[in-house]
């Protein structure tokens, strides 16, 4: 029968041996066995196997290890690894055995209690110079396999090497723009050398176009769709403990050269040709120009004629023009590795060689008032035609559109007030020279200049005072002047004077220091008394000083601590276990108080970060466990007084393990099973809790109940005579607990108790020292077989009885009476 069914099955009645082979079996399940003889006048009771019998493969110890190599070898340590057995017995490896032996001793020792079941391990603990000799063996269920080969005596010592170098580039790399080039080679050095890639002495990292590869014997950098940018001195730096070896490349990304720096400049104008000059490309495309293509264009044509194209210089002569045309010069450069884009002229008319007057220079503005401006400027290159006229233009700094400042003439003179300003209004003038020709380009815009009166002194800063103060310091404030003299405050000119002396010190050496109404001026002397005074500044000087009223004792100011909570601190901290607990305030006083973090009353946990700066402070736990929760307080104090703030931080996790394990009500097929909650529910209210039992004979526990909310659970299904562990964990929403077990194992029996009265006791037999007794068996046997039955007797008129002996059957004779 199947070891969970009570019904047997019949299997042969023709066994005429000793043995009989069972067919059909399921590989797996448990069994009992029973059998019985069988003679021509009937069958004979039944003999049962003791034990439920497990139907699986025979299994044997595994087959050695193989392929055990050395990975690594150091003064002091050898590192190995190893591939598992063909063959594992039929049962899973459990653990691998490694042995070592030293050269010149004869027997293996074994080097670890570790499982090793990654299959790797170093041997650490050497000694420099001494040769060994390693092998390894698996295990199962079953035992210990046989050892595998042994790897080659080894001595250990560091495998030192020098760095080497194999580079698949040369020494200079042209790669046309758009084009993916790679630098690749090979590499060695014990041990292993770090890869370093430079472009121009600055590290190279990788992007979207730039790739860097490196494994332990090869090194690539990788650039695709290159790009001008690209061009440099690469350098690959491979480097360990012995030293260093250097690779170099000098790419070039090539491209066709941008198009020739405009504009086009006409030098001479004639009626039959003109000079025209240029500036080289800002970018050659990494090779020089070789030339020039000059080409040029008849306005109402539209056939771009060549004019030349072997010229390498950046001015040309334009010849063959029709006088009074318009012409368009259009300019390309050329490298080995194409033409660039056109750089094309504005139209210019073929004329005769006088022409418009140069710009004049920038004009200089002076005499500005509120509503006019004086304009003065040089006179320029009149074109070979003399001036006749000048046009003074303005217009406001914002605006786009020019207009002209006076419609009258302006000559011969080279300066003009310019009427009609507003005030306030910030503007720009330029001027052109105009000859029968024509007029002139503008001379470049003046600086800008507002329309205002001329500026004055400002008038002195208005009520200082001493706002704050410390044993080295004072801070001071102020209010602007009542009159900025028509000038914009630059800053402001601190000054202080010891009292007795005359002598005015300076806290700011330039206005532009203090822009603002208030100043801290530092390094004063604590206990002595000091004068203060300030000084407004605009682009006209410095106003009169105003000066601090009362003179100022340098000295602490006494101010009691004041606490103001950050959010963290503003209610009881929740946080999950391994997060980051952050708590924080803002913190008040002068002096500034002394700072001090406690939980209950004890110092806080040394992994806690504390930082104090100079408005506040802030406590840091990382990676948080269960007992970091608690109350925790600051205390901020100087001294003025002291103030402290608590707040609670509960630290969120798993349960603790139940308590109070107890196993009850135990029968044949179920116990009762009752515990205790957890003396810590990890800060989150239980849902549920676990409970599992094993077969004392089994490794493996099995999940009964996973969802009970109760302390107690009736374990069902237990088999008879067998030996069970239990054991209980709670659950919360962060996860399961650790479990608590029963101490020791309880056996599913029925319980017992004392057998009934034996019946129907009697003699059968007398004589003058002793008496034949029968009886028969009692009504109930207490639940288990009766083992003996205890006679005793008594003397008539005694009160107590006597112990005769213990007999295993139905009668009895009482001797010695």
């Amino acid at each position: 029968r199947e070891s969970d069914h009570r019904a047997w099955t019949p299997v042969t009645y023709t066994v005429t041996r000793q043995n009989a082979t069972i067919q059909g079996l399921i590989q797996g399940k448990a069994y009992f066995f029973r059998i019985a003889a069988e003679n021509i006048i009937g069958m004979g009771p039944f003999t049962e196997t003791t034990k439920e019998i497990l139907i699986r493969d025979p299994i044997t110890v595994p087959d050695r290890p193989e392929d055990l190599e050395v990975k690594a070898v150091t003064k002091n340590s050898v590192t190995l690894t190893w591939n598992p057995p063909k063959y594992n017995g039929g049962s899973d490896i459990t653990m691998y055995v490694l042995e070592s032996r030293l050269i010149g001793k004869d027997k293996f020792h074994k080097v670890t209690k570790e499982k090793m079941l990654d299959r790797k391990f170093t041997v650490e603990g050497l000694k420099e110079g001494d040769t060994y000799e390693f092998r390894v063996s698996a295990c199962n269920i079953v035992g210990q396999g046989k050892p595998s080969f042994c790897t080659k005596p080894i001595t250990c010592k560091d495998e030192i090497a020098p760095p080497t170098l194999d580079l698949d580039f040369r020494d200079k790399l042209i790669v046309r723009v758009g084009e993916a080039f790679s630098l690749t080679g090979r590499y060695s050095g014990k041990p292993a050398p770090k890869v370093t890639w430079l472009k121009d002495d600055i590290v190279v990292k990788e992007d979207d176009r730039i790739k860097i590869q490196t494994t332990p014997t090869t090194l690539c950098l990788g650039i695709v769709k290159s790009v001008r940018e690209d061009t440099g001195r690469y350098c690959v730096t491979v480097e360990n403990s012995t030293g260093s070896r250097k690779g170099f490349c000098q790419v070039h990304v090539v491209d066709r050269p941008s198009p020739p720096v405009g504009p086009v400049i006409f030098d001479e104008v004639f009626k039959d040709h003109m000079v025209v000059s240029w500036k080289p490309p800002l970018d050659d495309g990494g090779s020089e120009i070789t030339n020039y293509i000059i080409e040029k264009k008849d306005t109402h044509k539209d056939l771009w004629m060549p004019v030349t194209s072997a010229t390498v210089k950046t001015t040309c002569k334009i010849p063959k023009l029709l006088e009074g045309r318009e012409y368009q010069i259009r300019i390309y450069a050329e490298n080995l590795y194409g033409i660039s884009d056109p750089l094309i002229s504005n139209e210019m008319k073929a004329k005769d060689r006088f022409r418009v007057p140069d710009a004049p220079e920038q004009p200089i503005i002076k005499d500005v008032t509120k509503d006019s401006a004086v304009v003065v400027w040089n006179k320029p290159y009149d074109g070979g035609k003399p001036i006749t006229n000048y046009i003074v233009e303005k217009k406001e700094t914002m605006a786009t559109r020019w207009v002209k400042a006076t419609k009258d003439p302006i000559f011969p003179g080279t300066k003009f007030k310019v009427p009609d300003l507003l005030e306030g209004c910030q503007y720009e003038f330029r001027v052109s020279a105009e000859n029968e020709i024509g007029v002139g380009d503008p001379s470049p815009p003046s600086k800008p200049i507002f329309a205002r009166d001329p500026i004055a002194k400002p008038s002195p800063p208005v009520n200082p005072e001493a706002v704050d103060k410390t044993k080295n310091s004072v801070d001071l404030s102020w209010q602007p002047p009542r009159h900025d003299g028509n000038g914009k405050i630059i800053g402001y000119l601190i000054e202080f004077q010891k009292v007795g002396d005359e002598e005015w010190k300076q806290a700011n050496l330039t206005a532009d220091s203090c822009p603002e109404t208030n100043y801290k001026v530092t390094g004063l002397t604590e206990g002595l008394t000091y004068k203060f005074r300030v000084k407004a500044v605009n682009a006209a000087g410095e106003s009169d000083p105003a000066h601090v009223p009362d003179p100022v004792e340098v000295k602490d100011r006494l101010e009691p601590p004041e606490l103001i909570l950050d959010a963290n601190m503003a209610r009881e901290q929740h946080v999950k276990a391994g997060d980051t607990l952050r708590l924080s305030a803002v913190i008040k006083g002068v002096p500034f108080p002394k700072v001090t973090w406690k939980k209950e009353d004890h110092e806080v946990s040394p992994k806690a970060d504390i930082e104090v700066t100079g408005v506040g402070s802030k406590l840091e736990i990382r990676n948080t466990v269960h007992e970091d929760g608690g109350m925790y307080s600051l205390t901020v104090e100087n001294p003025a007084g002291s103030k402290t703030v608590s707040v609670k931080v509960v630290v969120l996790d798993k349960p603790g393990p139940p308590r109070n394990l107890n196993v009850s009500d135990v029968r044949s097929d179920s116990c009762y099973l009752t515990w205790m909650e957890p003396e810590d529910d990890g800060g989150s209210v239980i849902t549920n809790y676990v409970v599992e039992r094993k077969d004392v004979a089994s490794a493996q526990w099995v999940a009964i109940s996973s969802s009970s909310k109760k302390r107690s659970h009736m374990a069902k299904y237990l088999m008879e005579g067998t030996q069970y562990l239990f054991r209980v964990a709670a659950e919360n929403q962060y996860g399961r607990g650790p479990y608590v077990e029963t101490l020791k194992p309880i056996k599913a029996i029925d319980p017992l108790h004392p057998p009934g009265p034996p019946k129907n006791l009697h003699h059968v037999d007398v004589d003058k020292t002793e008496v034949s007794l029968v009886w028969n068996r009692p009504d109930r046997d207490g639940g288990a077989e009766i083992t003996g039955y205890l006679v005793e007797y008594q003397e008539d008129g005694a009160d107590e009885w006597t112990k005769f002996q213990t007999v295993p059957m139905l009668d009895c004779v009482v001797t010695g009476l």
